[in-house]
């Protein structure tokens, strides 16, 4: 029974820190699955299933906030599904190592730069009043997608820097993020679970925590100013950035 209890509220502190920064949380649902013996692919396959829920359970608590802008989150999931399929098949051809550490080392510029940028506050901008350039939306969305599907990365860590560069104040953007991955994750996740990698035992061990951490991010995210929820996403960037540089250059870390 405690190692039910474990499962489900390591689940819960997975699910606040996805729904917080709209990152999905499977930066954190492999490592945990693959430290708890479960093999590597199918501690990836896994993840992509949870991730559905994850995303879900957020893009339901911000849909009652009304944070997310469903046009820009569509935008960006109709050419990350496509994207995410291009990176998976490149993986054959192009070093994913390299990659890595070029990457991570843009992730962590970007980090930068939103922990020192002043993002509005929801009330100072009503959602309608946002104007974005719809037609650059897609792109991001492609290059989420590719880098999602090539380098093992949640489509949450461009997403939300993308959408902020081009506008949507923190709290929207991390909204909209939430929204997009469900359709990605869902496409990611069908294709893990026809290729028998997803551990259905240990989804179920995970899903009712995931669910509910991510209402519990959602409120937090709500409750916490643009400046310090902008300051924490960059950290957490910056986290990933390094972690993705340290495996790319050959270092075991989980």
């Amino acid at each position: 029974m405690l190692k039910y209890l474990g499962y489900f509220g390591v689940g819960i502190f997975i699910g606040i820190l996805a729904a917080m920064f709209g990152l999905g949380g499977g930066f954190l649902v492999v490592p945990t699955l693959n430290f708890l013996g479960v093999e590597i692919h199918h501690a990836v396959g896994t993840s992509s299933a949870a991730v559905v829920f994850t995303s879900l359970s957020s893009a339901i608590a911000y849909h009652r906030q009304r944070r997310i802008h469903y046009k820009a989150g569509l935008l960006l999931a109709s050419t990350a599904v496509v994207g995410a399929y291009i990176g998976a098949w490149a993986t054959s051809y192009i070093s994913a190592s390299q990659l890595k550490v070029i990457f991570g080392i843009v992730l962590f510029l970007v980090a930068i730069r939103i922990y020192r940028k002043k993002s509005a506050e929801p009330h100072e901008v009503r959602l309608e009043d946002v104007e974005l350039d719809y037609r650059l939306i897609p792109v991001g969305g492609f290059i989420a997608g590719i880098a999602s599907g090539l380098l093992g990365i949640g489509g949450g860590a461009i997403n939300v820097p993308f959408l902020t560069a081009m506008g949507l104040p923190i709290h929207y953007a991390v909204a909209t993020s939430s929204f997009a991955i469900v359709f990605t994750a869902t496409s990611g996740a069908l294709k893990h679970y026809m290729m028998g990698n997803v551990e259905v035992e240990w989804l179920l061990l995970l899903v009712p925590g995931l669910i509910i951490g991510a209402q519990l991010g959602a409120r937090i995210a709500k409750r916490t100013k643009a400046s310090s929820l902008g300051k924490a996403f960059a950290v957490v960037l910056a986290f990933l950035a390094i972690r993705m540089v340290l495996k790319g250059l050959g270092f075991a870390v989980p």
